[in-house]
This record gives structure tokens, sequence and C-alpha cells, in this order.
């Protein structure tokens, strides 16, 4: 009985000790910053699922979309997806201009009159669009300069291409699909495709 006494009296003397000497600085101990906690998991915003490009299917119709269209492209010289997408933009950044080339090529070539002159156009821009919506909150961090830059440049020589720039764009499906890939999944490939610019 002494001992239950001694015992009740000291675990009294402690939760007395914590409510005297502990809950006045936790009072008055700065709060971390605004969004503290979530700064480790900002970077995943700007990521895919590698299991979102390894379905053989829509791999398959992007890849045969691409040959097809290139069947016709007569413009060798030009390229609309390569490295130089990437210049001075920060690595950090390539998902998230890789979402904007997609986005533009989903809206200005396979939604236009392109839906009607290839098979499985329509199948692959839907493909393309859920990538996209997945990486809705995918913002740049830093200045977007040269992301801006970059993408006007490529929407200008689509333009200036007139209707070859849009097979041309079908036309490198595959490029954009690797490269959407390697900017977005969890394991990027430094250096995106060299061996295909």
């Amino acid at each position: 009985m002494a001992s239950l006494q001694t015992l009740t009296k000291s675990f009294l003397g402690w939760v007395l000790f914590c409510c005297c000497c502990c809950l006045p600085l936790l009072l008055t101990s700065p709060l971390p910053p605004k969004g503290a906690g979530l700064a480790s998991t900002d970077h995943h915003v700007c990521r895919l699922r590698k299991i979102r490009f390894q379905q053989p299917h829509i791999r398959n119709r992007t890849y045969t979309l691409a040959k097809m269209a290139r069947v016709s492209d007569q413009d060798t010289d030009n390229r609309l997806i390569g490295q130089q997408l990437y210049v001075n933009v920060k690595e950090n950044n390539h998902c998230y201009m890789m979402k904007k080339i997609v986005e533009t090529v989903v809206e200005d070539v396979l939604l236009t009159e392109a839906k009607d002159q290839y098979p499985y156009v329509e199948e692959v821009a839907q493909f393309l669009a859920t990538l996209t919506l997945e990486l809705r909150g995918c913002k740049p961090s830093g200045h977007r300069e040269h992301i801006e830059k970059n993408l006007e440049e490529m929407k200008n020589k689509m333009k200036q291409l007139g209707r070859n720039g849009k097979t041309k764009a079908i036309g490198e499906l595959d490029l954009l699909f690797d490269y959407m890939e390697n900017a977005c999944t969890d394991a990027p490939k430094k250096g995106g495709n060299k061996k295909k610019n």
C-alpha cells in the first residue's frame, strides 16, 4: 500500500512537473514555417508511375502511329522533340516542360484533322491527356522564361513547317513518349534519349 501511494505521488509529481515546466516551453517555441512538413514531397507532384509507360498495348499504338506518320514526313532536317527543349531548363523542370509539350501536341495536333487521317490517334491522344491530367499539380520551380521560350520555339517551328509540322509532330510521338517517361517517372534516365538526337 505504501509503495502504491509512493508511486501515485511520484506519478502526480511527474505530471505536475510536465505541466509547469514543459508546457510553457511548448507554447513559446516558434511554429515551423507554413508548409515546412510538405517540402520533402513537393517533387512527387511532377512524377508519374513507371507502370504508366510499361503498357505494351499503348506503347505499340504510339510507336506504330509515329512510324506511319514518318513515311509522309518530307522534312528530315528539323526535329521538334529533342534535347533542344531542355536548353537552360533545370533538370527538376524537365517533367513540367514535357507536360506542356504533350498538352500542345494533343490540342494542336492530335485533336485536329489528324484524328481522321491516321488510326490510333484518338487512343494515343486520350492516353497522353490522362498523363497531363495526372500532372495537373506539376508546377515549375524558379523562373520559367526558358521553359516558355523553348516551348514557343517548338510551336513556331511547327507552324513554319505548315501541314508537315503536324505530320512531323505525329512522327515524333515515339520520342515524345520516351522523353515524357524519362523526365517524369521516379527513376529518370540521365540525359534523355541522346541516341535519338
